[in-house]
């Protein structure tokens, strides 16, 4: 047991460390877009092309939504336990090196921090044309419209939200379980990315799924927030951009402050931590979609503010990863 706890705790912290250097390498066949062909394909079986409105059954769409959910969960769970066990039987090293992998392609923060980057990077040429498209590209509001100021607050904002749901939680569930539960939990996001909308055709088929996704960030999107308002106070001791005592204030007033449980509990801290307002009214698809504010505008955002939001990122999960190692560490020598 105490040399499958290291063998695990090696992979873990060299996953982290590969995704710090790569990130998602483009040009490699990525996992999670293969979990994300085999929920559009059950899609496709259990929902298909929706008849007229009279002649949907929701109680049925709910069930099938069910049934999908717990088939990629499975499949999912199956092959990646078959993958390890294979590869640890074969040699200790070949396991860890499957591990690591896999640990890093479920983790993304270099990713997320490379495509708000981007952002920043057009902004900071005065390209507001490219800048727009780059945005577009990690976030779903519509971004045709939007001024230097909302392209900066879309980045941001998605910087924040998705600290959470693409670091830490990521982070949390590899290290109690491993890439098998890292990846079920990937699996999880996705089916919600994919499938849980409010909207004609996903309001039944899609809801198991949603709620499934609220319970598995309930936790660490919590623990996210409270790790950046840490981040938020280290920062802080370098730089007079980052507030920790606005952060936790912003967070205790803001952080329900979003149709969703727990997506506003980092997205507040990080409003709190560098004094802006995010949230409000956006389009999507045409269509004003109206949502609370979070934070106080103490000023004018800014397009390093881009930089900021992933600098409060790495420290939440440099912490993130201190604790982790603090716990599995003694188990091992003791």
């Amino acid at each position: 047991m105490k040399e499958f706890i290291s063998l695990h705790t090696i992979s873990l912290i060299l996953g982290i460390i590969l995704d710090q250097i790569v990130g998602d390498p483009h040009f490699m066949p990525h996992p999670i877009r293969a979990i994300g062909n085999l929920i559009a394909l059950l899609e496709k079986r259990l929902l298909g092309d929706l008849k007229a409105q009279a002649d949907r059954n929701g109680k049925k769409e709910k069930s099938r939504g069910v049934l999908l959910w717990f088939i990629v969960v499975i499949t999912v769970a199956v092959v990646m336990a078959f993958l390890l066990f294979g590869t640890y039987a074969i040699h200790p090293y070949f396991g860890v090196l499957t591990e690591t992998v896999f640990s890093c392609y479920i983790l993304a923060a270099r990713s997320l921090c490379r495509e708000s980057m981007a952002v920043y990077k057009k902004l900071d040429a005065g390209d507001t044309e490219g800048a727009r498209a780059a945005v577009s590209m990690i976030v779903g509001r519509d971004t045709a419209e939007l001024d230097e100021e909302g392209i900066t607050k879309a980045a941001v904002e998605t910087v924040a939200e998705n600290t959470s749901d693409g670091v830490i939680a990521p982070l949390i569930y590899l290290a109690v379980g491993g890439p098998v539960l890292g990846m079920i939990y990937k699996a999880v996001n996705t089916m919600d990315s994919m499938i849980g909308y409010h909207n004609d055709r996903y309001e039944d088929f899609g809801a198991f799924a949603a709620r499934a996704d609220d319970v598995f960030n309930f936790l660490p999107s919590r623990i996210s927030a409270l790790l950046m308002v840490t981040g938020s106070f280290c920062l802080g001791m370098f730089s007079k951009e980052f507030n920790a005592v606005n952060a936790y204030k912003i967070w205790k007033r803001d952080r329900l402050n979003h149709k969703s449980p727990n997506s506003a509990q980092t997205e507040s801290v990080c409003a709190g931590a560098l004094g802006l307002k995010l949230g409000g009214t956006h389009m999507y698809k045409g269509i004003p979609v109206e949502k609370p504010t979070i934070g106080d505008e103490l000023r004018k955002t800014k397009k390093e503010d881009i930089k900021l939001a992933n600098d409060l990122m790495f420290a939440a999960e440099a912490l993130a990863t201190l604790i982790i190692c603090a716990i599995l560490i003694p188990v091992i020598l003791i």
